[in-house]
């Protein structure tokens, strides 16, 4: 017997839309970030960007559980003194809907460069209308 180690040439990516229309915010991120890391896969190998490229839509929709709206608070930072911002998640949702999304499939992911490079292969569009509709169509062909 022979251990096998996932080469790159063997890595095939597919795409993947999930509509986020009424399902719960973390639920979908956990969803999102295996199918970004590849832990679907046979291949799946920890030190490699196995994963494939995830499409989601209606990220306007997104629900949550509880008072998260009102009390789900999101800091960063200016770097200058007093420059601590917040947001809250309602406020969020209302001015860029998909930026709620995009940060907690971030935080699912790696925080080293194999993260960043799984990160880039996340689409997240407000609406139900995206610019990858060959992308799909061409990988609906291959299977």
């Amino acid at each position: 017997m022979r251990t096998y180690s996932t080469k790159v040439s063997d890595i095939e990516r597919k795409w993947w839309v999930i509509d986020a229309s009424g399902k719960t915010l973390g639920r979908l991120a956990t969803e999102a970030a295996a199918l970004l890391k590849g832990k679907h896969k046979p291949i799946y190998s920890p030190h490699l960007d196995v994963g494939d490229y995830v499409i989601i839509v209606n990220a306007a929709k997104i629900e949550v559980t509880g008072k998260k709206l009102t009390d789900k608070i999101y800091y960063h930072h200016s770097n200058y003194p007093g420059g601590l911002k917040s947001i809250s998640l309602e406020k969020m949702l209302e001015t860029h809907p998909t930026r709620a999304i995009e940060h907690a499939v971030k935080g699912m992911l790696p925080h080293n460069r194999l993260g960043a490079a799984m990160v880039k292969k996340l689409k997240v569009y407000a609406g139900s209308e995206h610019p990858h509709e060959a992308q799909v169509k061409a990988a609906e062909k291959e299977n």
